[in-house]
């Protein structure tokens, strides 16, 4: 799960970074300690305060390393053992188990969702008679994101499944890809319903427990009670501050695991060995091959997901492509305070995992991933910071082109066209849910479960939505909106932003 809310980091670190290795395994072992500075010197500059890198080659554990600290307050280092949120690299596990499932005759990949839940039904007709397993986990519903029906909301796997018919798409069913979270949540639902136990039985029975993955869950609230655990880091001000952590229980399917490198190295090889691990079969090679094979092309999408990875495709809860010509599955995954990035070569038996606990303007993850990729391989070095830093800087340059277009639109010297306390009311819509506007500090702010911002009166009954430690993917101008009789009955809301804004009716 990607935040759009980004900011740039600038700046060194205010501390040292000590590193943590595990011993590397004799056989097939690979020299990447060119890697260290160039780890270090890219930590220092996005200001990511821990770290943790693991590559397999070979069927051996190569590296695995921890660099920095998982806990900046305690000088606690991170170590290949430390656990971390990895975010939308959960989708990839999800898939593994629908895999498994179909292996076991219990579901197809092809047949309509609407034959397992009956009442599955998306905006458009023709989508809800005709969306497959597949349609699910391959990003082409022609749903945009609309994470805030979850995104710091109270709502369960099952009332995402109802809120799907109330969610505008952006095109046509099966026509571009579009990255998707309530999709795989709608999936991992369907796993629940077909088996009988929830997702995350699922999970530590059918992948963690057969890989050896006795480090990993699914609750961010399970691993404080590790030994080993990370804290989540933001950046404000320009320097680094530990941030709450953020559940995605309820979407979990779609990015709520958190693991290790110790574990994720597990995860990867099985992948490589095509669903054997430890002489055991858990999911058919005919599946295995499947999911890493392409199955819907992502265009444009991927400058931004993974540059520097050619003809990138998506298969079923990876990306496929190449890497310099290397045949390449990819994916990454992030949650406030965290952003990771797993990757293998299928051909070359090399994977790298890569987790971070700086979850802001943090494009480290995929740099480290080409770094190591780029040495194994006896490649050219290509500096991949300097990349990012350009790519950083249109970035920059974007939104200050927004915010100068949005200055310029703003009509001066209006005022709101009656008391503040009128616009105070509970908004409602069926996607979306309830969202509540109440006075605050002298001013009105706007609340929907445990997301809540300010609202800064913009021109006339407009109001843009203030950053706070709070306001999550809250932003934008809302604007009250009146009836014939003059009252104030509606809000726009722009809670999806590849769409107009939303409006939610006022409760009585």
């Amino acid at each position: 799960m990607i935040r759009r809310r980004a900011l740039l980091a600038a700046a060194l670190l205010a501390f040292a970074l000590p590193a943590v290795a595990q011993k590397k395994a004799a056989k097939g072992a690979v020299d990447l300690s060119s890697i260290d500075p160039v780890v270090t010197a890219m930590m220092a500059e996005w200001k990511v305060p821990g770290l943790a890198l693991g590559v397999v080659k070979d069927g051996q554990v190569v590296y695995a390393k921890g660099y920095g600290y998982r806990d900046v307050e305690a000088k606690l280092p991170v170590t290949p053992r430390t656990l971390m949120a990895i975010g939308s690299n959960t989708k990839s596990m999800t898939v593994v188990l629908m895999g498994m499932l179909v292996d076991e005759k219990k579901v197809e990949w092809d047949k309509p969702v609407k034959s397992y839940l009956p009442d599955f039904q998306m905006y458009d007709d023709y989508a809800t008679r005709n969306l497959t397993p597949r349609d699910l986990v391959n990003h082409r519903s022609g749903l945009p994101r609309h994470d805030i029906v979850w995104y710091g909301r109270k709502t369960t796997r099952k009332e995402i499944l109802g809120r799907l018919r109330y969610l505008e798409p952006t095109t046509t069913f099966r026509n571009i890809w579009q990255y998707q979270n309530l999709m795989y949540a709608t999936a991992g639902y369907l796993e629940e319903v077909l088996t009988g136990r929830s997702w995350d039985d699922l999970m530590r029975e059918r992948i963690f427990a057969p890989l050896g993955m006795s480090r990993s869950n699914t609750a961010i609230t399970e691993s404080p009670k590790s030994d080993d655990f990370s804290w989540a880091y933001g950046v404000k001000d320009g320097a680094i501050v530990r941030i709450p952590f953020r559940s995605a229980d309820h979407v979990g399917p779609a990015g709520s695991a958190n693991s290790s490198i110790e574990d994720m190295l597990k995860y990867v090889q099985f992948r490589i060995d095509l669903g054997m691990a430890g002489g055991k079969r858990l999911l058919s090679e005919a599946q295995a091959k499947e999911m890493q094979s392409p199955q819907m092309p992502v265009g444009p999408a991927a400058d931004a997901l993974w540059a520097g990875f050619d003809q990138t495709t998506y298969g079923l809860g990876v990306g496929t492509g190449f890497y310099r010509g290397h045949r390449a599955v990819i994916h990454g995954g992030g949650i406030d305070g965290f952003i990771s990035q797993m990757s293998w070569l299928p051909d070359d038996k090399i994977g790298v995992v890569v987790l971070t606990n700086q979850g802001v303007n943090n494009g480290i993850p995929t740099l480290v991933v080409k770094a190591v990729y780029d040495r194994i391989l006896g490649l050219p070095p290509i500096d991949w910071a300097a990349k990012q830093r350009e790519f950083d800087k249109v970035g920059a340059r974007q939104a200050a082109e927004y915010e100068a277009k949005q200055a310029a639109e703003r009509k001066t010297g209006t005022s709101p066209s009656r008391a503040l306390a009128d616009f105070v009311g509970s908004y409602s819509h069926p996607g979306y849910g309830t969202f509540v506007v109440r006075m605050a500090g002298g001013g009105l702010e706007l609340v929907a479960d445990d997301l809540s911002a300010p609202l800064e009166h913009y021109h006339y009954d407009t109001f843009k939505v203030a950053e706070s430690p709070t306001s999550g993917m809250l932003q934008g101008l809302v604007s009250f909106l009146t009836n014939p009789k003059g009252q104030v009955d509606r809000v726009s809301i722009p809670l999806e932003p590849a769409i107009a804004p939303i409006i939610l009716k006022r409760v009585p």
